[in-house]
C-alpha cells in the first residue's frame, strides 16, 4: 500500500507545508477540477475518500463500502490507530492524516467523500471538498454553527453534487411510514409535537477539569490536526478524544446536537416545516465550556397545510427532563414512557412512536387498530441510497436541501442553552436573533490562522 501522506523529502515537505497553509484559503483555485463520475468508468466503481475513519466515521466508511459499486480509494484520520485499522480492510487505499493535503494533492483520485469527524471539523473539509465537485456524505449534525450549515447547503447547491446527511433513521420504514400517516390526516391536522431523548450520556467526559498544562498526547494522535479550526489548547486525557468532544461547547452540540437531527426529521418532513420563528429553554441554561446535561426547549415554527394553526410548537426534552406523561397517551402493552420517543398531537387523536424500535401507533387504537396500520414501503439503506443517487444522477433522500434547514432548526434550539430563558426570535434570512446580540454572536465563529476557508470561517 502506498502511503501518500508521509513520503516527502525535506525540501518537498517545506513546499507542502506552504501549500497546506494556503490550501483552504485558495480553495477551488487549488483543487477546482471537475468531478469524474468513475461509476461510469471501466471498473464501474465510485471512488470514495473517507475523512474520519474511527467511531461513527468507521461505520460510515464500512456502510458505504458495502455497496458493490464503491471502491474506497483514500483514508484520512488524525489518529494513526484508526488509520491502521481502516487500512487493514482497504489495503489499496492511500492513507493521510491531514485532509487539506488529501484534497489539495490527491483530489483527482476520487469522486466522492464521506466525513465522520467530530462536529467542529465537519464544515471546513465539507465545503472544501464540495467546491472541488465531490459528492458528499456528511454525518449529523451538519456542523456546529448556523453559519457553517448555511454555507455548506449553499455550496452544495451551487456545485450540483449529490449529498446525504447522516441521519440514517430517515430511511427506515418506521420513519417513512410515520410521515405517511401524519400527512394522511388520520389524526387531523397537527396541533403540537412533543419529543424526548433520555439515553445515558455515554460520551460525557470522565475529566472536565481543563486547567493546568495538560497531559502527554498519545503517540497515535496528531493533536494539532484534531483541533483543526479551533484555538490551540492543551490535550487532556479522558476529555476530548476519541468520543467525549460532544460535551464541549465549540466541539460538539450536546445531546440536542447529537440526537436532534434524528428526532426532528419526521416532523420536519411531515409537517413541511421551514425555520423556527422563536425558541426558548425552560430549564437552566449553561455558560461554561460544557453544554448542559439536560434541557427542555420550546420551538415555534410557521404552520403549514398539515398543522391546525398558523404556528406549531415542538417541545424537546433530554437528560431526564421527561415530558408531562399526562399529555401522552400510551399504546396498549406500554406501561411507562419509553426512554426516547415522539408524540404528535392532532385534532382527533395522537400518533405515538418509540424512537428506539417499533412502528408508530395511532391512538385511540379503537379507531385505528394495528391491523390497519400496515406499511407497504420497501426497505431502504441510507448509505446505499446516497451511492445509488450518485450513480443514477438524482437527489439522495437526505439531500442537504433538506438536511441543511433541518440541522439549522436543531442548532437554533441548542443555542438557547447558552443565552437565557426568554424567547429568542430567529430571522433565518439574515441569520440573526433579532432581540439578542448575545445569541447572534453564536451564529458564526472565526477559524484560527492556517485553517481559514473563504466565506466560512
Amino acid at each position: 500500500m502506498k502511503n501518500l501522506a508521509t513520503s516527502d523529502t525535506p525540501s518537498r515537505s517545506l513546499s507542502r507545508r506552504q501549500l497546506l497553509r494556503n490550501a483552504t484559503a485558495a480553495s477551488v483555485a487549488v483543487i477546482g477540477c471537475p468531478a469524474i463520475v468513475r461509476s461510469e468508468s471501466l471498473n464501474s466503481k465510485l471512488q470514495v475518500a473517507c475523512i474520519g475513519v474511527g467511531g461513527m466515521g468507521q461505520r460510515t466508511m464500512e456502510s458505504v463500502a458495502s455497496h458493490p459499486k464503491v471502491q474506497i480509494t483514500a483514508l484520512c484520520d488524525v489518529d494513526s490507530n484508526y488509520l491502521a485499522a481502516a487500512s487493514a480492510k482497504h489495503r489499496d487505499a492511500s492513507v493521510h492524516q491531514d485532509w487539506r493535503e488529501l484534497l489539495a494533492e490527491h483530489a483527482d483520485k476520487f469522486d466522492a467523500v464521506t466525513i465522520g469527524t467530530p462536529d467542529h471539523m465537519h464544515a471546513a473539509p465539507a465545503v472544501t471538498a464540495i467546491r472541488a465537485k465531490k459528492h458528499m456524505y456528511l454525518q449529523k449534525p451538519m456542523a456546529s454553527t448556523l453559519h457553517e450549515c448555511r454555507v455548506i447547503t449553499q455550496e452544495a447547491a451551487a456545485a450540483g453534487v449529490v449529498t446525504q446527511l447522516g441521519n440514517q433513521g430517515r430511511s427506515s420504514i418506521e420513519s417513512r411510514h410515520t410521515v405517511e400517516l401524519i400527512r394522511s390526516g388520520v389524526i387531523g391536522k397537527i396541533k403540537e409535537v412533543i419529543l424526548w431523548e433520555n439515553k445515558k450520556l455515554g460520551w460525557w467526559p470522565k475529566n472536565t477539569d481543563i486547567s493546568g498544562s495538560g497531559d502527554a498526547v498519545p503517540a497515535s494522535l496528531n493533536w494539532d490536526l484534531w483541533l483543526g479550526v479551533q484555538t490551540p489548547r492543551p490535550y487532556f486525557a479522558n476529555t476530548y478524544h476519541p468520543q467525549t468532544w460532544r460535551a464541549w461547547y465549540g466541539f460538539g452540540v450536546g445531546e440536542m446536537g447529537d440526537m436532534g437531527c434524528h428526532h426532528f426529521d419526521i416532523s420536519f418532513d411531515a409537517l413541511k416545516l421551514t425555520a423556527p420563528l422563536r425558541v426558548r429553554q425552560l430549564s437552566p441554561t449553561t455558560t461554561g465550556p460544557l453544554w448542559g446535561k439536560q434541557r427542555k426547549v420550546e420551538l415555534v415554527f410557521p404552520g403549514s397545510d398539515i398543522t391546525a394553526a398558523d404556528t406549531v410548537k415542538l417541545t424537546w426534552h433530554d437528560g431526564e427532563m421527561r415530558p408531562d406523561v399526562s399529555r401522552i397517551p400510551l399504546p396498549s402493552g406500554v406501561d411507562v414512557l419509553p426512554e426516547s420517543g415522539t408524540c404528535w398531537i392532532g385534532e382527533t387523536g395522537t400518533i405515538f412512536k418509540n424512537y428506539r424500535r417499533g412502528m408508530p401507533v395511532v391512538l385511540p387504537e379503537s379507531k385505528f387498530p394495528a391491523d390497519k396500520n400496515q406499511s407497504q414501503l420497501a426497505k431502504q439503506d441510507h448509505y446505499h441510497d446516497w451511492v445509488n443517487a450518485v450513480v443514477e444522477g438524482r437527489k439522495a433522500c437526505g439531500d442537504f436541501s433538506h438536511g441543511g434547514p433541518l440541522t439549522e432548526s436543531v442548532l437554533v434550539g441548542a443555542m438557547a442553552d447558552r443565552v437565557g430563558n426568554d424567547w429568542l426570535h430567529w430571522d433565518r434570512d439574515r441569520q440573526t436573533f433579532t432581540n439578542s446580540p448575545e445569541a447572534t454572536a453564536l451564529v458564526s465563529r472565526t477559524y484560527r490562522d492556517g485553517w481559514n476557508v473563504p466565506g466560512l470561517g
